[in-house]
């Protein structure tokens, strides 16, 4: 069989697989995400029959996906609407930086890995997968609760504290003095200003060259300046959802109705590559041995996530519902915590177990995050319930 029959049968089979296991998850009404992990672990290296020819394009598309997973939460919110939440929001944005990338370091520490691995695995702990929250609010119906804006405000400011993140952890990997992580710093910190600042000043224009007579060139036309952006955002260390964020809010009204409409199916065919593409690129066998480490790590991180997010909506005053929807959509990790464990493994300051502990830990937290995302609901019915019970039987036994 040729390499062009191979990759297509291959991605025909993946494609087929992902729409079985959609189906299957909407009968059983759960998120497809942990599904489609599984999947990928098992026909990704170690696997039963690990996918090679289609392995390029499935890369490719993972990075699609989660720009276009961006980019149309982006579409949900003004410019003006995100700069009053990040200002609003900056002391819980120092509160997740904190106690969150904490956790990470101090483990790093603890199993004598060294600074510079103990530096990674915080940022590894810190940073929610923009990604997998994404799909969530998405699948739930989720976009248009009030602890969406507060959550969102905390994932941008992840990522904005990444593109600070990045240079200088590539800097310390590379043996290189922490001052010359200075020019990457200064151009991210530049990319991301100016970038906030045409979202916010010159929507209008951006909205005017983009519309268009047919769906055929909007969806050209918005397609390609997605990811001309995120591809400008990541070549600069800035996150490449950012860069798809940012153009989502750049537009509104009926344009935006109708990007979502035409761009909607392409979204969730690449978000599912996406999540596929995770679980291919993590070997079974070597998860056994630090799944007791993860497994720790894991649990911390759902406690300092859904305290990040409590706290966030007690000061918004969401009520009690939607501040565990906000904790619980915090859990995941996934996409940045991968790129970030793959700039460090195979250099000579970070030990080989690294990359199997990321991978256990974040396979745990984006299976773990959608399922609790899912429970939060009928939980909090069930306890209501189980109250009126109680001061039922209470007034009769008064009586």
């Amino acid at each position: 069989m040729s390499h062009t029959a191979l990759v297509l049968f291959e991605l025909g089979g993946v494609l087929l697989a992902l729409g079985i296991l959609s189906a299957l998850a909407a009968r059983f009404s759960i998120s497809p995400i942990p599904l489609y992990l599984l999947a990928g672990l098992g026909f990704g290296i170690g696997g039963v029959a690990p996918l090679e020819a289609a392995e390029g394009f499935i890369e490719v598309g993972a990075e699609i996906g989660v720009v276009l997973l961006l980019f149309t939460l982006g579409l949900e919110y003004t410019a003006q609407e995100l700069l009053g939440t990040l200002k609003k929001g900056a002391p819980i944005g120092l509160l997740d930086l904190v106690i969150n990338a904490a956790p990470g370091v101090i483990v790093g520490l603890m199993l004598d890995w060294g600074i510079i691995a103990a530096i990674v695995l915080g940022g590894v702990t810190l940073v929610t997968s923009s990604g997998v929250t994404a799909k969530v609010l998405n699948d739930l119906g989720w976009l248009g609760n009030r602890e969406t804006p507060t959550v969102l405000s905390i994932l941008v400011m992840e990522d904005l504290t990444m593109a600070f993140y990045l240079p200088i952890v590539t800097t310390l990997l590379a043996g290189l003095a922490l001052a010359q992580a200075s020019i990457g710093l200064a151009v991210a910190a530049v990319a991301v200003t100016v970038a906030l600042v045409v979202a916010s000043k010159f929507g209008g224009i951006i909205e005017r060259f983009l519309a268009s007579p047919s769906n055929e060139i909007l969806v050209l036309k918005v397609l390609g300046l997605i990811l001309l952006i995120a591809g400008l955002a990541e070549g600069v260390h800035v996150s490449a959802a950012v860069g798809a964020f940012l153009v989502g809010i750049t537009l509104s009204g009926e344009l935006a109705h109708s990007a979502r409409e035409v761009l909607d199916p392409l979204k969730d065919v690449f978000a599912a590559v996406f999540f596929v593409s995770f679980g291919l690129k993590t070997d079974p066998t070597a998860l056994p041995p630090v799944l007791a480490i993860a497994g720790g790590l894991a649990v911390v991180g759902i406690i300092t996530k859904l305290i990040t997010g409590l706290v966030a909506a007690k000061r918004n005053g969401i009520g009690r519902i939607g501040a565990w929807r906000a904790g619980v959509l915090l859990i995941p990790r996934g996409e940045f915590s991968i790129v970030i464990a793959g700039l460090a493994v195979g250099t000579p300051f970070v030990t080989s177990e690294l990359g199997p502990l990321v991978a256990a830990y974040v396979l745990i937290l984006v299976i773990v995050g959608p399922l609790a995302a899912r429970m939060v609901e009928p939980l909090a019915k069930h306890r209501k319930k189980s109250m009126l019970r109680r001061q039922e039987q209470s007034q009769l036994t008064n009586a």
